[in-house]
Parts: structure tokens; sequence; C-alpha cells
């Protein structure tokens, strides 16, 4: 017989999915105040863009130009998963294009950028964000509405 003790993997607890909830949801309320609640002081937010300070109000800055630039900007979550302090999440950043993005020209497009990342958490905060977000979407509207 094996040695190795079976155990149980915990779920996300209800505290760790509410906090993932709000993350995605300070986009939505246009309210990166929220971070400062669930995220511990010193969170990483892993790769940082060019110039972001390494904690929340790094990210806040940026949601704040997000606000300004796409007003109608919202994060939608597709799918939450993981495990106890450990989360996968697929959401999609949905905005109208009308003002210039990292140099790219406004479609007037409705755009969805695809985002995917994963959270660690303790004690019910985020203590570390892993993020890719798929911009090629956008480039690729831009050049189409560029040609016509």
């Amino acid at each position: 017989m094996n040695n190795i003790k079976d155990e149980m993997v915990r779920g996300l607890t209800n505290t760790e999915i509410d906090t993932i909830r709000k993350f995605y949801g300070a986009f939505k309320m246009k309210q990166p105040e929220i971070l400062d609640e669930i995220c511990v002081a010193d969170w990483k937010d892993i790769p940082l863009a060019p110039g972001q300070e390494d904690n929340p109000k790094g990210l806040q800055e940026i949601m704040r130009y997000l606000f300004e630039v796409c007003p109608d900007i919202e994060v939608v979550i597709h799918d939450i998963f993981g495990t106890h302090e450990r989360a996968a999440v697929r959401a999609s950043m949905e905005f109208t294009h009308v003002n210039e993005i990292m140099g790219i020209p406004p479609t007037h497009q409705k755009v969805s950028v695809s985002l995917h990342e994963f959270h660690y958490l303790k004690d019910g905060k985020l203590t570390h964000t892993w993020h890719l977000e798929d911009w090629y979407g956008l480039l690729m509207k831009s050049k189409a509405s560029n040609t016509q």
C-alpha cells in the first residue's frame, strides 16, 4: 500500500470567491479603492505595466486611466476555479473603443480583451496575481477598420 496519506483538497471558500468577484467588480463599479479592502498592502501584480507601482495603488492608477479612456469598461467573469488560496479566472474586459489605447487608434467598436489570471489568497485577501491579457484582438480590429 501507498505510504502517502490521502488528503482531500479543499475548494475555494465563499470568502475567497467573494474577494475575487469584488476584484473584478471594482471595474464595473468604477471603484479602484476596493483593492485596498481585498488585497494585502504589498500585493504583487505580475507582470507590472511599465512604470506601475508594485502594490494595489499601482493597479488603481491603471484602473483610473482605463475608466477615462474606456468609459463603459466592464470585466465579465466566465470561470472561477481552483483550490483553497489558489484561484484561476477566465474573464474578458469589454468596452467600446472610443479613445486611443496603447497607440491603437479608436475603432468605435465594442471590443473584448480576453483575461487569464491566477490569484494567490491568504486569509481571504489577494497576495499575488499573475495575469495575461490578449490585446491582439483590439489591434486586429483597429487594422481592419483602418483598411475600410
